[in-house]
């Protein structure tokens, strides 16, 4: 199959072709046709392979998003902020525009919602083919090399050639998952027209390794629920995640490393002493673990914590907290166990890096962008969606329904700028 050609001119060009590149052209192109002439629309991508982060998206089933979602299940720019933009296109507006196009959703345990047919490439297929009838044409691999401002629009320079366009939506993703293009050639193309970055940028949704040497490595493959905490110098507990927790040959992943490995990568930049704890058993605090293990005299520790725990770990804890897993239990052994089954200490020694990372943390600030329109305060006519932007979610299909939400409004906007509407300012 043949890559498009390029045009000369383009009213609106869109500049990645995910999942808010994607969504963005639809909604320009529904927008424009209603006003006669309908909007010449092109978005191209970079990538070899388009929509490579919709298809590996929940092991390759698509988290499209959450039954519920609020601006809480976010970070990055202010709760403010993206809650108002969340609320231009809810999940059920999500749910209802996929049912147009005939994919429907299961919503499973953790409240996730996923295309009955397990497969992600029903989402993107669904996704392609609702831009080409919006009027969309996708040009790709096309990666862009640079955005300038001219006096009327833009002159963009790709790998299939040059284009001028009216308006131009930025929509290339943030730094994780390189190979499937957003490796953040978007921000210095943001950059390159006035706008600013927030500090630090670094993987979310990452897993966490530990050192060579320590323990949790050799429990490789263990699942179970727990939760993980970040805990500042002082031990102030700062925000903590409850959910499964798996241990790896290079430390830990799971939905609750995954959420709160942002949170602690962002904190260490300014607080080097924070740290992260896990309690293996979540909602039991110290004092509960502390009766439990007095009330069982002469059983021995192992015995009591394999009725709540793996054997495996139950028998790793004993050894980490130097106690006799038989027989009696000295009342200092015990204040070990239970620190180690309550309070361990994770010496977090990195991140697997953007290269596995699901998502981004940092980026554009939403306060450089119009919220009503996601156009740029300081370069009009231009817009952004996505992960671009300084807003990141938890693991469960969040980060979709910010996709959908921030490329319905640029994508409506754009459309809007190139009929002469006034923008809301």
């Amino acid at each position: 199959m043949t890559m498009p050609s390029l045009p000369e001119r383009a009213d609106i060009l869109i500049v990645g072709a995910g999942a808010a590149g994607l969504f963005a052209a639809i909604w320009a192109g529904r927008a424009a046709r209603p006003e006669g002439r309908p909007a010449s629309i092109v978005a191209v991508d970079g990538a070899r392979k388009l929509g490579a982060k919709i298809l590996v998206a929940g092991g390759g089933r698509c988290n499209v998003t959450h039954w519920r979602v609020t601006e809480a299940d976010y970070a990055g720019g202010t709760a403010p902020a993206i809650r108002k933009v969340l609320g231009r296109f809810t999940v059920d507006d999500t749910i209802g525009f996929f049912r147009q196009l005939g994919v429907e959703f299961k919503r499973e345990e953790t409240g996730k919602l996923f295309p009955v047919t397990d497969s992600a490439r029903t989402v993107l297929d669904a996704l392609v083919t609702a831009a080409g009838e919006a009027g969309a044409t996708l040009v790709h691999p096309a990666r862009v090399h640079a955005l300038e401002r001219t006096a009327d629009g833009f002159r963009v320079a790709t790998d299939a050639g040059s284009i001028r366009a009216a308006t131009v939506i930025l929509c290339t993703g943030g730094k994780s998952l390189p190979k499937s293009g957003s490796d953040g050639a978007g921000f210095a193309l943001a950059t390159s027209l006035g706008h600013s970055l927030t500090a630090p940028i670094v993987p979310a949704l990452v897993p966490l390794v530990l050192p060579a040497d320590h323990w949790i490595r050799g429990l490789s493959g263990l699942t179970l629920p727990a939760e993980v905490m970040l805990l500042s110098a002082r031990g102030k507990r700062l925000v903590s995640f409850t959910g499964s927790t798996l241990c790896t040959h290079t430390g830990l992943s799971g939905p609750s490393v995954l959420d709160i490995s942002r949170h602690w990568l962002v904190a260490r930049e300014a607080d080097p002493g924070v740290r992260l704890a896990i309690n293996w058993l979540p909602g039991e605090p110290a004092e509960s673990v502390d009766r439990m293990l007095m009330s069982a005299p002469g059983r021995g520790v192992l015995a009591v914590l394999r009725e709540r725990l793996p054997e495996r770990l139950a028998r790793a804890l004993c050894e980490a907290a130097c106690a006799p897993p038989t027989g009696d239990l000295p009342r200092d052994a015990r204040r070990r166990v239970v620190q180690c089954v309550t309070a361990l200490e994770l010496p977090i020694v990195g991140d697997r890096g953007f290269t596995v990372a699901e998502a981004t943390a940092g980026g554009l600030p939403l306060s450089e962008v119009r919220l009503e329109t996601m156009e740029s305060r300081i370069c009009p006519g231009l817009f952004f969606a996505g992960e671009i932007l300084d807003v990141d979610g938890r693991i469960g299909g969040f980060n979709f329904q910010w996709a959908w939400a921030s490329g319905f409004v640029a994508g409506s906007a754009a459309a809007a700028a190139c009929r002469g509407d006034a923008h809301t300012s």
